[in-house]
C-alpha cells in the first residue's frame, strides 16, 4: 500500500462517520398526541356508536318503526323469533 491509498482509506472511513453522526442528528423523536390505548379505545366506541346508529336508521327509516323501539328488548326477542323461525 501507497501512502495515498492510506490516506484515501482514512477519508473514507471519515466521510463514514460524518454520514453516521449526521443521521442520528436527523433522527426525530415522535411524540403521539393520542396515545395507542386512547386510539383503541375510539375506535370501540365509534364502532359501537356506528352500530347503534345504524339500527336505529334501519328500523326506524328503512323499517317505518319508531327509532326509539330499538332500545326496548321486547324487539329485538321479535326479531330473534322472526330469524329463528325461518332458518
Amino acid at each position: 500500500m501507497t501512502a495515498d491509498s492510506k490516506q484515501q482509506a482514512l477519508t473514507r472511513e471519515q466521510v463514514k462517520n460524518v454520514k453516521k453522526e449526521q443521521q442520528q442528528e436527523r433522527v426525530k423523536v415522535r411524540v403521539r398526541l393520542i396515545p395507542i390505548w386512547l386510539r383503541l379505545v375510539l375506535v370501540i366506541v365509534l364502532l359501537a356508536l356506528s352500530i347503534v346508529v345504524g339500527a336505529i336508521v334501519g328500523y326506524g327509516v328503512l323499517g317505518d318503526g319508531d327509532p326509539v323501539d330499538v332500545f326496548e328488548k321486547s324487539t329485538w326477542t321479535h326479531v330473534l323469533d322472526l330469524v329463528e323461525k325461518e332458518s
